[in-house]
C-alpha cells in the first residue's frame, strides 16, 4: 500500500482550517451563548432566591402580624368581657338596691297602713265607748239630769275672772242657759236664784234646749262659756282618748 503524502498533508490542512473555522465561528459563539445562558440562569436563580427570601420574610411578617391581631383581638375580647361583667355587676347592684328600696318602701307603707288601721280602730273604739256611755247616761232620771248640775254650774261661774263676771248681761244681751230638756218653771227659778247669788245681782236669761248636753247645764254668753254637762265631759274624754291614741302611734 502506497501513502500519498501530499494528499494527507492537504487533508490535514483542510482539517485544521475546518477546526479553526469551527472554533472561531461556531464554538466561541456557542460558548458565549452558553455562558450568557448560564449567567442568565444564575441571575434567575439569584432572583428566585431573593424572591423566595422576600416571600419567606413576608410570610413570617404576616404570621407575626396575625399573632399581633390575634393577641389584640384576645385583649379586646377580654376588655369587652370585663366591661360586660362590670356592667352586669352594676346592673345587679342597682337591681338589688332598687329591690331593697322597694322592700323598705313596702314595709314602711305596710307599717303606715297598720298604724293608720290601729289609729282608726282606736278612734272607733273610743267613740264607741263614749257613745255607749252617752246612751247609758241618757237613762238618768229627768230631774237628776238638771238639778244635780246646778251647784256645779255655780262653782264654774265662781271661777270666772272678775271682768268676765261683770260683763255678764251688761251689754243688753241676755246670756243663754242651755239644758238637755225644757226646764220646768221651778227649775228656771232655781237657776236664776243661783246666778243672782253668784253675781250679787239679777241676770236676765234665755233658756234653750240642747240634747247634746245629755245631762247638765251650760251658760253661754259673748264674754264667757261655763260648761257643767255630761256632754262636755264626754267630749273632753273623747278628745283625750284620741290624743292618747295618736301619741301612742
Amino acid at each position: 500500500m502506497r501513502i500519498d503524502w501530499w494528499t494527507l498533508a492537504l487533508q490535514t490542512i483542510n482539517a485544521l482550517v475546518l477546526i479553526w473555522l469551527l472554533a472561531r465561528f461556531l464554538f466561541r459563539p456557542v460558548a458565549n451563548i452558553i455562558a450568557e445562558r448560564q449567567n442568565t440562569a444564575r441571575a434567575l436563580i439569584a432572583d428566585a432566591g431573593a424572591a423566595k427570601t422576600a416571600a419567606m420574610h413576608e410570610r413570617d411578617e404576616a404570621a407575626r402580624e396575625t399573632q399581633r391581631i390575634v393577641a389584640a383581638r384576645d385583649d379586646a375580647l377580654k376588655a369587652v368581657a370585663a366591661e360586660v361583667a362590670a356592667q352586669k355587676e352594676a346592673l345587679l347592684a342597682s337591681a338589688r338596691a332598687d329591690a331593697q328600696a322597694l322592700r323598705a318602701a313596702a314595709s314602711e307603707e305596710a307599717a303606715a297602713a297598720r298604724a293608720l288601721e290601729d289609729k282608726l280602730a282606736g278612734e272607733r273604739a273610743s267613740r264607741l265607748a263614749v257613745d255607749i256611755a252617752a246612751k247609758l247616761l241618757e237613762r238618768l232620771p229627768e230631774s237628776v239630769r238638771v238639778t244635780a248640775f246646778i251647784d256645779g254650774l255655780a262653782a264654774g261661774i265662781g271661777q270666772l275672772a272678775q271682768p268676765a263676771l261683770a260683763a255678764l248681761g251688761e251689754d243688753s244681751v241676755a246670756p243663754v242657759l242651755a239644758a238637755p230638756r225644757a226646764l220646768t218653771p221651778q227649775e228656771q227659778e232655781s237657776c236664776r236664784a243661783m246666778l243672782a247669788a253668784c253675781l250679787g245681782r239679777d241676770l236676765p236669761l234665755r233658756f234653750e234646749v240642747d240634747p247634746q248636753l245629755i245631762a247638765g247645764l251650760e251658760l253661754r254668753s259673748p264674754h264667757a262659756v261655763v260648761r257643767n254637762s255630761l256632754g262636755a265631759e264626754l267630749a273632753r274624754i273623747t278628745e283625750a282618748l284620741l290624743d292618747d291614741s295618736h301619741a301612742s302611734r
